[in-house]
């Protein structure tokens, strides 16, 4: 399966400590080869369509991510510094997949 990166993600994972950046491309990787089939601890369900990646560390990484048509994209990331997710972050992960479905990207 093709895994998409939005360019905000991108970004973000290359702003990371390089040890973190290191655990978050293999993690990216197990998505890769596990797909669907992926779950915890590296992967969970948090809303209709919406996946978050979980890279756990001295950084507590989350990248939200959809399954779309016969790809995978990677929304938006964020530290996670509460124990729950934060309702802005979830946001902007649904916007841009609401932006994906809506102009068929």
């Amino acid at each position: 399966m093709q895994i998409h990166i939005f360019p905000e993600v991108e970004k973000f994972i290359t702003s990371l400590e390089k040890q973190t950046v290191a655990k978050v491309l293999r993690t990216i990787d197990l998505l890769e080869k596990f797909s669907h089939n992926l779950g915890m601890p590296h992967s969970k369900k948090v809303a209709k369509h919406l996946f978050e990646l979980r890279v756990r560390g001295q950084q507590e990484v989350r990248i939200f991510y959809c399954f779309y048509h016969d790809g995978l994209y990677l929304l938006h990331g964020f530290i996670k510094k509460s124990p729950k997710i934060t309702p802005k972050e979830l946001s902007k992960a649904y916007k841009k997949y609401e932006a994906l479905t809506e102009y068929n990207l």
